[in-house]
């Protein structure tokens, strides 16, 4: 357990120590931040602040994770999403600081890269015995998906990490919002941990466990502990990055953060079985997301829009909100769901395999 400590505590500290040398060395390089014209008006002031801050955030991750962990299948499975996901948006972002627009990578071939990334995790999934059955919490159900299964670990990766880059659209949010999230599964995960720890010990007056039931449970004991001490290093990372990114910011994330962010949500969720729990450990992203189909639905149906602009943050900056007024209210709401989805998964825990 002092490793997951460690592992946060680590993270925080490379963030903070390296974040000046990474801001100067993206200003050196101009990789500045290209702000769209149909954007909030308020917004162009940040334009040529340095992006692709999401380096920051994945070194930050991986090196706590390469000292204290034992590169369990099942957490290298969910840093391969981080980082396959981060590739594609740092790719982007690249191509948007060399074409001098916003616009980068073009939608097909992001879409390539996450079919790739979705196939490499069903194909841990599938190595490593992870259930095709999807748990329903609150009416205690499980749904045999079989393998229309792998179809949902594509669209939780689509979903993810569109999701996430679509709410870092404001300084801190994404950051923020991913922090609350990450401490949501490493708590999970340390209870997975424990109740792996407790099932090996010698109970008073019973058998202990032998034979290959006691490797089974010590190798899922020690990936769960994995998976703990990753998921508290990305907690550490996006921690010490908002003390860069909040605002005003003076970095950025970029596509290569955020959607980094997003796939590593989407491998937590895929590899702890709560793919349902994932909408509300990440309600926010969900609340945003739903605002664009939201926009788009109702503009090209009814010509009408619901939302003065969306995502829903800007909705709120058209309502004269100001940046940090809507940061740390939707962080109180991401707070609010993730701790109704840490009281569906603690207590029925045991379903969730």
């Amino acid at each position: 357990m002092t490793n997951v400590l460690a592992s946060g505590v680590l993270a925080i500290l490379i963030s903070v120590i390296a974040g000046p040398r990474a801001v100067r060395l993206l200003r050196r390089l101009k990789v500045g931040q290209r702000i769209r014209e149909e954007g909030p008006e308020g917004h162009q002031v940040k334009s040529g602040t340095p992006t692709m801050g999401g380096l920051l955030i994945i070194v930050a991750t991986v090196v706590p994770y390469a000292l204290f962990s034992s590169f369990g299948a099942r957490s290298l499975a969910v840093l391969f999403a981080m980082l396959g996901c981060g590739l594609i948006g740092f790719i982007d972002d690249y191509l948007s600081v060399v074409r001098k627009r916003s616009l980068g990578l073009r939608g097909r071939y992001k879409l390539v890269g996450q079919v790739l990334i979705s196939v490499v995790l069903c194909l841990v999934a599938a190595q490593q015995g992870i259930s095709t059955r999807l748990f329903v919490p609150l009416v205690d159900v499980h749904i045999e998906l079989g393998p229309a299964w792998y179809v949902l670990v594509f669209l939780i990766v689509l979903g993810a990490s569109n999701a996430v880059n679509l709410t870092d659209g404001l300084d801190g949010l994404a950051a923020g919002t991913t922090t609350i999230a990450m401490l949501a599964f490493t708590a999970m995960c340390v209870i997975g941990f424990q109740v792996g720890q407790r099932a090996l010990r010698f109970p008073t007056g019973q058998e202990p466990v032998s034979g290959p039931g006691l490797f089974e449970i010590q190798q899922q004991t020690s990936q769960t502990l994995d998976m703990a001490i990753l998921a508290a290093a990305l907690l550490g990372a996006c921690v010490g990055f908002l003390w860069f990114n909040s605002y005003p910011a003076e970095v950025f994330m970029g596509d290569t953060g955020s959607l980094a962010l997003g796939g590593a949500l989407a491998g937590f969720a895929i590899f702890t079985k709560t793919e349902l729990l994932l909408l509300f450990i990440g309600g926010i992203f969900v609340a945003e997301a739903a605002s664009v189909i939201i926009q788009v639905i109702s503009f090209r149906r009814f010509g009408r829009r619901v939302f003065l602009m969306a995502p829903i943050h800007h909705h709120f900056e058209m309502k004269a909100w100001s940046e940090t007024k809507i940061m740390f209210r939707f962080l109180i709401v991401a707070s609010i769901f993730a701790s109704i989805a840490f009281v569906l998964y603690y207590v029925r825990f045991d379903q969730y395999v």
